[in-house]
C-alpha cells in the first residue's frame, strides 16, 4: 500500500500543490502532468494504481488551475513549463526514488509540456495522451489569448520537428514512448498525433494506441477505463523490463 503525502512546490514567488504516493522501497518515479483546464485529480486514481505496482508517483496542479484558477488568464506556457520542471526536480530529490528511471505522463497540454521537458531533464519513459501542439511564437503570451483558429489550422497539417520546440525534443528522445489517441477527438486531430509519432526518430520503442469511441476529455466511463488499462499495462511492462535488467520492447508496436 502506498503512503500518500501532500507536497508544496516552490516556483519563483508561487507555491503549487502536489501529492506524493510513495511505496516502501526505492523505485522508478512517475510524474503526471494534467491538461489545460484540468487538475491533479484527473491523474490521482491512475497514479494510485501505478504506485501499487511499485512506483513513486507525483501529481500536481499547474499554476492557473485548482487553487490558483483565478490567475489562469495570466498564465503562459513559460510559466507552466517552470511548474513542470519544479515538480520534476521535487520528484528527482525524493529519497525513495531509484534515480535510474523516471517516467513522465502528460495529457493534452500536459503532454506537450512533457515532450519539451525531455529536452531539459532526464526522462526514461514518456507517455503522451492526446498530445496537443502549439506554435513556438507567442511563447510568453498568456495561453488563454492564443488564437484557436490559428491553432486548429496549425494542427490540421503535418508539422516537422524543425521549428517546433516540443517536436524537436521528441526527435532527440532516446527512451520508450507511449502515444494514446482518442478516436473521436474534436481538439487534437489525427494529423497532430502523426506529427508526434514521426518525430520520434531515436526512440528505443514506440507504442501507439487508439481508444475507440473516446473524445478528447474521456467523458465516457468506458473510455476512461480503456485509457487507464493501456497506461497501467505499458508502465508495468516498462518497470518490469527495467527490473529484469533493462529489457524493453523494441521497434514500432503501433497497430
Amino acid at each position: 500500500m502506498a503512503q500518500s503525502d501532500t507536497v508544496r512546490i516552490q516556483v519563483a514567488e508561487d507555491i503549487i500543490e502536489g501529492t506524493f504516493l510513495t511505496p516502501r522501497s526505492k523505485v522508478p518515479g512517475v510524474l503526471f502532468i494534467h491538461g489545460w483546464g484540468g487538475q491533479q485529480a484527473f491523474d490521482l486514481a491512475r497514479a494510485r494504481g501505478i504506485a501499487a505496482l511499485g512506483c513513486l508517483c507525483l501529481t500536481f496542479d499547474l499554476r492557473g488551475h485548482a487553487a490558483t484558477e483565478a490567475r489562469r488568464s495570466l498564465i503562459s506556457r513559460e510559466d507552466n513549463l517552470r511548474d513542470v520542471m519544479a515538480a520534476y526536480d521535487t520528484l528527482a530529490k525524493h529519497p525513495a526514488l531509484d534515480s535510474g528511471g523516471i517516467a513522465v505522463i502528460g495529457s493534452s497540454y500536459g503532454a506537450y509540456l512533457a515532450a519539451i521537458l525531455t529536452g531539459l531533464r532526464k526522462v526514461r519513459w514518456l507517455g503522451l495522451h492526446v498530445p496537443a501542439l502549439y506554435r513556438d511564437d507567442e511563447w510568453f503570451m498568456p495561453k488563454n489569448q492564443l488564437n484557436r483558429d490559428v491553432l486548429r489550422a496549425y494542427r490540421s497539417g503535418h508539422v516537422e520537428p524543425q521549428g517546433n520546440r516540443a517536436l524537436t525534443a521528441c526527435a532527440s528522445f532516446p527512451g520508450d514512448v507511449l502515444i494514446i489517441e482518442s478516436e473521436r477527438d474534436d481538439f487534437i486531430p489525427h494529423s497532430t498525433i502523426m506529427s508526434y509519432r514521426s518525430a520520434f526518430r531515436r526512440a528505443h520503442s514506440l507504442t501507439h494506441r487508439i481508444v475507440d469511441g473516446a473524445d478528447h476529455a474521456l467523458t465516457d466511463k468506458k473510455a476512461q477505463r480503456a485509457y487507464t488499462t493501456l497506461l497501467v499495462n505499458w508502465i508495468t511492462e516498462m518497470v518490469m523490463g527495467a527490473r529484469l535488467g533493462g529489457t524493453h520492447p523494441s521497434g514500432d508496436d503501433a497497430p
